[in-house]
């Protein structure tokens, strides 16, 4: 099985760490080092353009109007903003052990209800009171996948809201943020553009959000919202946006072309068989995953203390809480699977 990246991706080791990070394409590389080379000649460049090239994409990927993504740099800093929008008292429900950023917003407001439960029974916990269910659609540590259709109908039945971050998922499993109530993704892992790039997706009547970081690129016409109080926030889910760290949306475009281009769908094939040849060659050595159906991430309990080791053989991996985290995406081949379980064995 040969990659699907082709000529964009030039890895100089076998790179099996996109839940860390994912690869920059070459076009990105090249198109961000002209916009760095324009700026420091003093020429003009648009890079705001970029910007809304890559809120367009992030929206065609996310099955969603434009107008409904903002466009920002951090996922802790869209779900502080919506824990800043709950009321006092709400109780929001997470799932254990999920990544920070996503649960953290939430318990420094002490007047707010955060009730934590085991991932695999998040939908069955849903009750009346609950305001918000907050999920990693991908978990971070092990990969394991969120029971979406479940919870999404579980908190439509109790008139609670959802909030699913993507960043574990997006750009391999197939997203429809319309499905739920907010979503939030950070760019660099598995959407391929550099770091500084987060999305948030609202609903249409904008949930209810409160601006709280609104700057001047919140305005209804930004140019003119520079000095003073904003007259117009504006009428989409711009009024989110946080001043862009705008060097990395240029090459953020690229990145998101380069997933529209290939296509999700087959992407999820790809990293998927690859995770599938993963496991079945764990299995010959003896050893079991943490159990994560159909997800592109594998972790690996008693392993995680050779990561150096397999970095130092050029095999780069994660270790996480003492497991080893594997993962798969479209510049991998079956070789690069292979060579980890050989690397594994010795």
């Amino acid at each position: 099985m040969e990659s699907l990246g082709g000529a964009a991706f030039a890895p100089q080791t076998t790179y099996l760490n996109t839940a860390s990070t994912g690869l920059i394409p070459a076009a990105a590389v090249s198109a961000m080092q002209d916009a760095v080379t324009a700026l420091a000649a003093g020429r003009a460049t648009d890079m705001f353009a970029d910007v809304e090239a890559a809120r367009a994409g992030f929206a065609r990927l996310a099955q969603v109007p434009a107008a409904r993504v903002a466009t920002g740099n951090s996922v802790a800093v869209y779900v502080g903003m919506i824990a800043a929008s709950l009321p006092q008292g709400a109780e929001v429900l997470v799932a254990e052990d999920d990544f920070s950023s996503l649960v953290m917003p939430f318990h420094v407001r002490a007047d707010l209800k955060v009730r934590t439960v085991p991932l695999e029974g998040l939908a069955e916990a849903v009750r009346p009171g609950t305001a918000l269910v907050a999920f990693s659609s991908a978990q971070s540590a092990d990969g394991r996948l969120a029971d979406l259709a479940a919870v999404r109908a579980a908190a439509r039945a109790h008139g609670a809201r959802t909030l699913a971050d993507a960043s574990q998922s997006a750009g391999w499993l197939p997203l429809d943020a319309g499905a739920d109530d907010y979503t939030v993704a950070v760019g660099f892992k598995w959407l391929l553009c550099p770091r500084g790039v987060a999305f948030l997706v609202v609903p249409e009547d904008l949930g209810g959000l409160t601006p709280v970081f609104a700057g001047w690129v919140a305005g209804e016409r930004p140019w003119d919202s520079c000095y003073g109080p904003i007259e117009e926030l504006a009428h989409s889910a711009r009024r989110f946006d946080v001043s862009p760290s705008l060097f990395a949306y240029v090459g953020a475009r690229h990145g998101l072309d380069l997933i529209e281009e290939t296509g999700v769908e087959e992407i999820h094939a790809h990293d998927t068989a690859l995770a599938a040849r993963f496991l079945a060659g764990l299995a010959s050595l003896g050893h079991e995953p943490v159990p994560a159906p159909g997800s592109a991430i594998v972790s690996v309990p008693g392993l995680g203390a050779r990561q150096a080791e397999l970095s130092r053989a050029g095999i780069e991996v994660s270790d996480r809480a003492g497991n080893l985290r594997a993962a798969f995406h479209l510049y991998n081949s079956a070789a690069d699977v292979d060579r980890l379980l050989d690397a594994l064995s010795g």
